[in-house]
């Protein structure tokens, strides 16, 4: 049986969307990129674009935005909850270490959006899939253009 995320056209929207995303960053930032960077770095492409979204689903969405909720309820600021609000704060803080500010920055949109689905699917497993596909193009990207 097919889980109902798959059915959702949001899903498949917010999930497509990063690549013409891609394709913009490729294209602004005049990126030329040796695919052999994958192949040769296999573990890291596999830690940052497979295991660390796995790891930071479970902490920020699981255990946070669960915790949040908890503590504040199911409040409301449009479609978005204060704990996924909070959560995104807080997982966009936590870039600032090892990013550039507006990269850490630009964390918070695609934040939102994994906290409105762990919201209105009630698990990690869309969050999951959407940080995995993210971090997957985005290190094939710029760890490629290195």
């Amino acid at each position: 049986m097919q889980a109902s995320y798959f059915k959702s056209a949001v899903f498949w929207i917010f999930l497509l969307a990063a690549i013409p995303f891609w394709l913009c960053l490729i294209w602004c930032f005049n990126l030329e990129t040796d695919f052999n960077w994958f192949r040769e770095h296999l573990s890291i492409y596999l830690y940052a674009g497979l295991l660390l979204p796995v790891i930071e689903e479970i902490v920020f969405r699981g255990f946070i935005q669960g915790q949040l909720e908890k503590f504040l309820g199911v409040r409301r600021i449009g479609v978005l909850s204060y704990a996924n609000i909070l959560t995104s704060l807080i997982f966009t803080a936590v870039h600032f270490l090892n990013h550039p500010p507006a990269w850490a920055i630009l964390v918070l949109i695609p934040s939102l959006i994994f906290g409105y689905f762990r919201d209105k699917d009630n698990t990690l497993v869309t969050p999951v899939i959407l940080h995995v596909f993210y971090n997957a193009g985005y290190f094939l990207i710029f760890g490629a253009a290195d």
